[in-house]
């Protein structure tokens, strides 16, 4: 029972919100009365064990009768007779289960954060609004609304959402909305569009650092930056298999005649950063193997994104299912369709694409108002918005966002700006292109066969997403699809002027050309966020990419046959670190044993026994990785750390890969501020000397296993205001670059595996819990058994089978 733990935990919580007002702002956040009321207040989010969610319900927005079957773990089995009353049922169970959940996120989405977090989301606020979010998700509704199809299902979503909220009583509103004294606003389909907005923010507004690599020119020169962050890293495994043939590229971008004086060889630095850059990690995995190597000769299709893990989920598990469509997986609180998942037909999945999307651009205004700008030889207007900002517990802030012909300006005089002269810096990001991205999820739900997954991907714009699909006839194929600029090399790596059009993108790469294959040879396909073709694409592609996992991926199916779906689920939790068994060999080849102080002697001894694998238990993955980061600021620090913020670390890989080359190569193992050259033996002597203090440290206190070490969490989605809705110190190895990539909060969401069989078979879990109460026994329990590396069974139920004993409650819908 999870009533008293969770009485405890809000107990605990509201007492710390009570004592440290922090970060909800200086005044206290609930009148403790209502909070504490036992009609009203949280003790009536505390479900006992046999809540009853049972329910015959009338609408007057729906057709027809409809059932919402949940089963014993609070999945919803939706029955509907027509699409409308699919969705409208969809967003009135994501409301259920879900709200709070949505509400703050498109609220964060739109740059009204302040409005709960008080005073210390001002900033955030800011940017979200200068980055445009609203203007991209207003972009997106106009092109959603020009589709009656897609018109009619965000409509219904959102009724659906409304009539929930409608019908709350004040005791069941969550508690989050008690804690924080607030109330639950209306839906709209705007809202939907801000969520999805938020996803391409999270999705591709990381993937590029032209502030940064600007900052890292400006140190090294271009010709030394090619090298320390390459677009083609050696040791690349890419998406699309090596030896692929590639059609000559139908739109060859011309380079500025001015770059090589104005943007390669200038010399500058930008010493502002965004306020919430997205995490460069937010990447995935996923593959499919044909019949041709799996045991019974059916597809098998896996996919396991990788993203910030939160109580409740990103993720809510869900069957959708009328007369003609029938499809299962995990869907987006806030947004209609299933995103990953598959049908009676075909399965798919998604990883980050990792491409570089958003550019910025110099911005030359005539004066201080922003109203003009120079553009191609003459002043021109900015459109100007303003944005009113609201603050819970202060005054309303007021802001004003000028827009170009690239888009908003970003930085200016006026928000964050510690550029010199007064500079100001305009973005150009595929997501304010009018979208409908939605609308391919609604078509691959439906999708029969590889001619209906292309047709549904094609049109999807922000962010790029690698999509990987398979088939009960057979078929395998991956595509990365996206908008994609098509650009002259160097092109957006670093900022451009933006004086005149001849820095801006010169067209799209079409979407035909787009990096996909289908049917290999080999019998299998991957994607883990590495750069998707290797030098032979005809078009320059920077992004973050990562390049460790595809390496293994590769490597493990190359070497299977006879693939049963256990096979994959032990890859899905493979902890073996690729990196490392390359990097492990550099270490010990030039570190002088007999410089070692007794401490690191210990750990080396350690290192040389280690089997490569990230397990929770393992000491030699801690060792390892501590070690290797010693070495890393070794070689960079004093060079990266020349600009404010600092330039980019060079990858993990690059660094291994320069090392491995020739140590000669890498020059930058002198310190510069130091009187004595430094070699690469004393270097990474030094750093296993200098680490080896802080793991004796780590070993007294218990914590020089791996799984101690990084202590892996899940947090609340208001993190520090809510700490006592969070899960701590799970038992689980892995790492960013490892397979199981889990890291301290961050890792697989949802783990997947489709077995194509006649009868399909699959299998999923991630680390929560159906439901968003934190008082709700479905808040967490599934996080054990992904602890354990554990799937559930994943039910695709039949209309007959309402009298199953796995349905626990049965919620009926009607007109009315």
């Amino acid at each position: 029972m999870r009533v008293i733990p969770f009485i405890t935990s809000a107990v605990i919580t509201t007492g710390l919100v009570w004592a440290l007002n922090k970060p909800w702002g200086k005044t206290v956040p609930m009148p403790m009365g209502k909070f504490l009321s036992p009609q009203h207040g949280f003790w009536q989010n505390a479900e006992a064990s046999g809540y009853d969610y049972n329910a015959d319900l009338k609408f007057p927005d729906l057709k027809g009768n409809a059932s919402v079957y949940l089963d014993e773990r609070l999945v919803p089995h939706i029955f509907a007779e027509n699409d409308e009353d699919l969705y409208f049922l969809q967003g009135y169970i994501h409301a259920k289960f879900r709200l709070f959940q949505m509400d703050l996120q498109t609220k964060a989405a739109e740059g009204r954060a302040s409005e709960i977090a008080g005073p210390v989301a001002v900033n955030f606020d800011k940017e979200q609004r200068r980055l445009g979010m609203r203007y991209a998700a207003e972009n997106a509704v106009k092109e959603t609304e020009k589709d009656p199809v897609s018109l009619a299902m965000f409509t219904a979503y959102t009724k659906g959402v409304n009539a929930y909220i409608h019908s709350l009583k004040e005791s069941e509103i969550p508690v989050e909305y008690k804690l924080l004294n607030s109330k639950p606003e209306e839906w709209s389909n705007i809202r939907t569009a801000l969520l999805l907005k938020m996803m391409a923010k999270m999705l591709s507004s990381g993937t590029e650092n032209d502030l940064s690599y600007t900052n890292a020119k400006s140190i090294f020169g271009y010709d030394a930056f090619k090298k320390i962050y390459p677009q083609v890293p050696d040791s690349l495994v890419p998406i699309v298999p090596k030896g692929t043939i590639f059609d000559t590229a139908g739109i060859v971008p011309v380079k500025p005649a001015t770059a090589d004086s104005l943007y390669f060889g200038k010399k500058d630095t930008m010493m502002v950063a965004e306020i919430s850059k997205p995490d460069k990690n937010n990447g995935s995995n996923n593959w499919v193997v044909a019949g041709s190597k799996t045991l019974d000769g059916a597809p098998i299709l896996c996919n396991d994104p990788h993203l910030e893990l939160s109580l409740p989920s990103i993720w809510f598990e869900l069957q959708l299912s009328t007369p003609t469509s029938n499809v299962y997986g995990v869907s987006l609180p806030g947004s209609p369709f299933v995103i990953i998942g598959f049908n009676d037909s075909i399965a798919w999945g998604v990883t980050n694409a990792q491409r570089d999307v958003k550019d910025y651009f110099e911005i030359k205004f005539k004066d201080a108002s922003r109203k003009e700008y120079w553009f191609n030889g003459k002043w021109e207007p900015a459109t100007i918005r303003h944005e009113e900002i609201k603050v819970k517990g202060g005054e309303t802030v007021y802001d004003t966002v000028a827009y170009t012909a690239f888009g908003p300006v970003l930085f200016d005089e006026s928000f964050s700006n510690p550029l010199s002269n007064k500079r100001s810096l305009a973005i150009r990001w595929t997501a304010h292109e009018g979208s409908n991205e939605g609308f391919t999820f609604y078509k691959l739900n439906r999708a029969k066969n590889y001619a209906d997954y292309a047709d549904a991907i094609k049109t999807f714009q922000c962010p790029g997403q690698n999509f990987v699909f398979a088939s009960k006839t057979g078929d395998i194929a991956i595509w990365q699809q996206g908008k994609f600029p098509a650009r002259w090399e160097g092109q957006g790596i670093y900022v451009m002027p933006g004086e005149d059009d001849s820095y801006n993108w010169q067209g799209f790469i079409p979407q035909a050309e787009n990096p996909h294959a289908k049917n290999p040879v080999r019998g299998f396909l991957e994607s883990a966020n590495q750069r998707p073709v290797d030098s032979t694409y005809p078009y320059f592609i920077p992004g973050s990419y990562i390049t460790p996992r595809g390496v293994s991926i590769e490597h493990f199916l190359s070497g299977m046959n006879g693939i049963t779906v256990t096979d994959m689920m032990k890859l899905q939790g493979n902890y073996f670190n690729s990196l490392a068994d390359d990097a492990v060999p550099i270490l010990l080849k030039y570190v002088n044993e007999s410089e070692l102080n007794t401490e690191a002697r210990k750990y080396i001894d350690i290192v040389k026994a280690w089997n490569l694998e990230a397990d929770p238990a393992s000491k030699g993955q801690t060792i390892y990785q501590c070690w290797w980061d010693s070495l890393e600021s070794a070689i960079w620090r004093d060079d990266i750390s020349k600009t404010d913020p600092m330039s980019p670390w060079p990858e993990e890989q690059t660094t291994m890969e320069l090392l491995a080359r020739d140590s000669s190569s890498l020059k930058y193992i002198d310190n510069v501020n130091t009187p004595e050259v430094e070699t690469l033996s004393g270097v990474v002597t030094s750093a296993l000397n200098k680490v080896a203090a802080d793991l004796v440290i780590k070993e007294a206190e218990g914590k020089l296993e791996w799984g101690k070490f990084k202590n892996p969490s899940i947090y609340h989605l208001i993190k520090d205001g809510l700490p006592a809705f969070a899960r701590k110190g799970l038992n689980v190895g892995g790492n960013g670059n490892i397979i199981n990539a889990v890291t301290h909060s961050h890792g697989p969401s949802w783990r997947m595996i489709v077995h194509l069989v006649s009868e399909t078979e699959a299998y999923g879990v991630y680390p929560a819990g159906q439901s968003g109460n934190p008082g709700s026994k479905y808040y967490d329990n599934f996080v054990d058994t992904w602890v354990k590396g554990e799937y559930y069974k994943l039910w695709v139920m039949k209309a007959s089978e309402a009298a199953d004993k796995k349905v626990k409650w049965v919620m009926k819908f009607g007109k009315g």
